[in-house]
């Protein structure tokens, strides 16, 4: 059985599509989820999903030997997947993992990522650059901000009467019907 932890750092949206996709899944269990704040909305639904949670902040229990490093082999993970994970993961965890972490990002990479580049702020910056189209990249990570292997991308179009609300909404359709099915492809 794959064990995945899904990190997240905000409203948890995409971690809630990725629970209810795995609830019941014969190879594959998400088997906790670490949240890099207190109080976010995904807290909240993980305890609904009856997955357990565990704040792990940045700053103190992210270095090596620190208390994520305990918990992720205390519940046997074996992937983890960054849904709107703000947090830099530290070199240690990326060699530890290897392959076996994955990241969705809301642009089309290489355009629109890097440090300080989510959410919101990325769906401005394609606006203002006045792109034709946007979309998501799930892609394996590494050491950089949104520069690993590129896994999957999809598109939708950019419209001329788009706000940053209009367009995140169809990209959060992108993320929550493409996301769950590469993650049981890449786990497997």
């Amino acid at each position: 059985m794959k064990k995945i932890a899904i990190f997240v750092s905000g409203h948890g949206t995409n971690a809630r599509a990725i629970m209810k996709f795995f609830a019941g899944h014969e190879s594959i269990a998400v088997a906790l989820v670490v949240a890099t704040k207190a109080g976010i909305g995904a807290i909240d639904f993980a305890n609904e999903a009856g997955v357990p949670c565990k704040v792990c902040l940045p700053k103190t229990d992210f270095n090596e030997g620190g208390t994520l490093a305990k918990t992720l082999d205390d519940y046997g993970i074996t992937h983890i997947v960054l849904a709107g994970c703000l947090a830099f993961l530290p070199p240690w965890l990326t060699a530890r993992y290897g392959n076996q972490i994955i990241n969705i990002h809301p642009s089309l990479l290489p355009k629109y990522g890097g440090k300080g580049m989510y959410g919101d702020r990325v769906h401005q910056a394609v606006l203002e650059a006045k792109e034709k189209e946007s979309g998501i990249t799930i892609h394996l990570v590494n050491d950089e901000y949104d520069s690993g292997a590129i896994v999957f991308q999809a598109k939708c179009e950019v419209r001329e009467d788009d706000t940053i609300d209009s367009l995140a909404n169809r990209i959060h359709a992108l993320e929550h019907k493409h996301f769950p099915e590469v993650i049981e492809k890449w786990a497997l």
